[in-house]
């Protein structure tokens, strides 16, 4: 019997992240998915603590500088999110393997602040594959897709600083994968 570990799932824009987390989540409903903090207003339906732990600037700034995250980010410029380290050691201590979902900038922070994380890089079967679930989300005009496009080649060349690829071919497989490098199947 192994250790639990910390394992990062990563990816471009539009591979499938959330999707296949949610797979998993079906598959095992035990998983430890870490749930991130965030400084912006919570969305109507959003839970404190379920779907975010919701934050003020300040309670985000003394979380950074009491080293109190795996990693942050500032996103689209606007909030700042990050994953609490406290949780995933707790989770972690207790024999749970737990998943973060996040994305390079964050799995790279990772790696320096819990070195022995395993980083799960989940890919696109094709770059034609990608550019389509991206264009069939409908929720992102041309330019940001194009922003997000540009964003996912540099994302797709950072592959190799990954410990294992899954491509997201197939959902209920690449979740089965996942699991498997999770030691959960």
């Amino acid at each position: 019997m192994h250790s639990p570990r910390l394992t990062v799932l990563a990816g471009p824009t539009a591979v499938g992240k959330g999707t296949v987390v949610a797979a998993l989540r079906a598959r095992h409903p035990g998983l430890a998915v870490s749930v991130s903090a965030t400084t912006r207003q919570p969305r109507p339906g959003e839970i404190d603590g379920v779907h975010y732990h919701f934050v003020t600037d300040a309670q985000f700034d003394e979380m950074v500088r009491d080293g109190q995250m795996l990693e942050w980010a500032l996103v689209h410029g606007a909030h700042r999110y990050g994953t609490p380290r406290a949780a995933v050691e707790e989770r972690l201590g207790q024999g749970v393997p737990v998943l973060l979902e996040i994305d390079l900038d964050g799995a790279r922070q990772v790696r320096r602040s819990m070195p022995g994380a395993n980083l799960v890089f989940l890919a696109p079967p094709s770059w034609e594959e990608l550019e389509h679930r991206l264009v069939g989300r409908g929720t992102e005009g041309p330019a940001e897709r194009e922003r997000r496009l540009r964003t996912a080649r540099t994302e797709l060349a950072a592959e190799s600083e990954f410990d294992h690829v899954v491509v997201n071919d197939d959902v209920e497989r690449a979740a089965a994968e996942v699991a498997r490098l999770m030691g959960l199947e």
